[in-house]
């Protein structure tokens, strides 16, 4: 059983940056790890995945401003944010792949000046 907890949200003013991160503990050989969103009143969307190779995809509202990035000998994945905007604000939810789906519980980032 995969457990995923993820630590980094917090509070940002416009333009700046905040790193969340995801362990997912109990895993055995994870296939893609990515971040969605949940907006209040919106639903949940994508924000980027990573794959087991290191290939990164990208939605186009974070595009060249988050990366996000993996180390598989620790079983993290990250996701650094930059150059945040309001409209960022949200809850960011890890989501791994092993032999099935997991999504970790949500962090909460909200971007305010």
């Amino acid at each position: 059983q995969v457990q995923l907890v993820e630590s980094g949200g917090g509070s940002a003013q416009p333009g700046g940056s905040l790193k969340l991160s995801c362990e997912a503990s109990g895993s055995v050989f994870i296939r893609t790890m990515a971040w969605y969103r949940q907006a209040p009143g919106k639903q949940r969307e994508w924000v980027a995945t990573v794959s087991s190779a290191g290939s990164t995809y990208y939605a186009d509202p974070v595009k060249e401003r988050f990366i996000i990035s993996r180390d598989n000998a620790k079983r993290m994945v990250y996701l650094q944010m930059n150059s945040l905007k309001p409209e960022d604000t949200a809850v960011y939810y890890c989501y791994v792949v092993e032999l099935r789906e997991y999504w970790g519980q949500g962090t909460q980032v909200t971007v305010s000046s």
